[in-house]
């Protein structure tokens, strides 16, 4: 994946994702460019990997029957931008110039709504698992495509779903390494994480 992506600028889709089109989205508001990367982590059933779960999530087709947790989340309705799953797959759900519902509850710089100017992007993984080395490379190639292809998305414009919901969220958790993103950037985290 060091090669570099491409983004369809009417489509807003990335060409070297599997597109799984997701009804939960709609329109950002007026003069609301993407300013905002956010990183989570997922896993359905919890802590189980390479399931078609999470797609079945973002198209409101998760069956609760399936498995006990599935219960308490059938009746969301949420999607993110992609998902780069632990083989290096790259599934997306909404377009980038749509507002995929991801954030939640989120403020990040006393701006709140995040879901309004954010991408979001979930990697397969959890709060008690390292994600792969394909999955930091995936990662790193798109945030590079993301901010060449958007302006508004600055050098400082990546933080984690447990920075912008502080005791809500908890992902994209411990196991994620900043570090290991390899760009010339800056992370916003608050003061104290690693």
């Amino acid at each position: 994946m060091g090669s570099p992506l491409q983004i369809c600028s009417q489509s807003g889709l990335l060409q070297e994702a599997r597109f799984i089109a997701s009804p939960n989205h709609d329109d950002r508001p007026a003069e609301s460019e993407p300013s905002l990367i956010v990183i989570h982590n997922i896993s359905l059933p919890p802590d189980q990997f390479g399931s078609e779960h999470i797609n079945q999530l973002f198209t409101n087709c998760l069956c609760e029957e399936d498995h006990p947790f599935f219960a308490e989340i059938s009746h969301l309705r949420v999607s993110s931008h992609i998902l780069i799953r632990r083989d290096g797959e790259i599934i997306q759900y909404v377009p980038f110039h749509m507002r995929a519902w991801h954030a939640g509850v989120s403020c990040f710089r006393n701006r709140e709504v995040c879901n309004d100017f954010s991408i979001g992007i979930e990697l397969e993984g959890s709060d008690t698992t390292d994600f792969c080395d394909i999955q930091y490379l995936v990662l790193e190639n798109l945030i590079r495509t993301l901010q060449q292809t958007y302006s508004s998305l600055s050098k400082d414009s990546i933080t984690g779903h447990e920075h912008i919901a502080p005791g809500r969220k908890t992902d994209p958790g411990p196991h994620f390494d900043w570090q290991r993103l390899g760009l010339s950037l800056e992370v916003t985290l608050p003061a104290g994480a690693s």
